[in-house]
């Protein structure tokens, strides 16, 4: 084995080590694919393992390598079309559902437990959240806003809920050792080391 392929699967090894398998988000029909390609990197980037994409109204987004700086390569995404079968699988694996809202039930983020299982749901850019996902939300989330915009845009409000559960999740030293079952983690290893 060559220097460069030693050291390419040993930075494939620390990166899998520090990914959540507990820690996910659900696009739910996101229009836009420059914002699901944005949302896929800073999943990249704060060691998100896998994204749920619930596709039902929305034409599923054609994500190019450009676009998404290849993040796609390194997020497993798992297509849905049915919210029972997503929320069922959620639930099996006892992720805690929230969504983003600006309900009146809605909680800043920063007082919710983001060390639990948990899943993310950001909904569409103009009709949000599809009403038979957000019959299943266990908690809203907010992002708490200081000036006259009432919200981010749904990319960048991705990114700034997933910094928060990384900082809470790394003050618990929840990255210090891996997250991932061994044979997923080894699995997905030696898929990664033909990418």
């Amino acid at each position: 084995m060559g220097t460069r392929t030693k050291q390419r699967i040993d930075r494939i090894r620390q990166v899998l080590a520090r990914r959540q398998s507990d820690l996910s988000l659900v696009l739910d029909n996101i229009h836009d694919p420059h914002n699901v390609s944005a949302i896929l990197r800073s999943c990249d980037a704060f060691g998100v393992y896998r994204v749920h994409l619930y596709y039902t109204t929305e034409k599923f987004p054609r994500l190019g390598a450009k676009t998404s700086a290849s993040a796609k390569k390194w997020v497993e995404r798992e297509h849905h079309t049915n919210a029972a079968e997503l929320i069922g699988y959620l639930k099996e694996n006892d992720f805690f559902i929230l969504g983003t809202g600006f309900s009146p039930r809605a909680v800043p983020i920063t007082k919710l437990d983001l060390t639990r299982p948990a899943a993310i749901v950001f909904g569409n850019e103009h009709r949000g959240i599809s009403p038979e996902l957000q019959e299943h939300l266990d908690a809203e989330l907010c992002i708490p806003m200081q000036g006259m915009v009432q919200s981010l845009n749904v990319s960048v409000a991705a990114a700034v809920s997933m910094y928060e559960a990384w900082r809470q999740r790394r003050d618990k030293g929840m990255y210090d050792s891996p997250s991932l079952d061994p044979l997923l983690l080894e699995q997905t290893l030696d898929e990664w080391k033909k990418k």
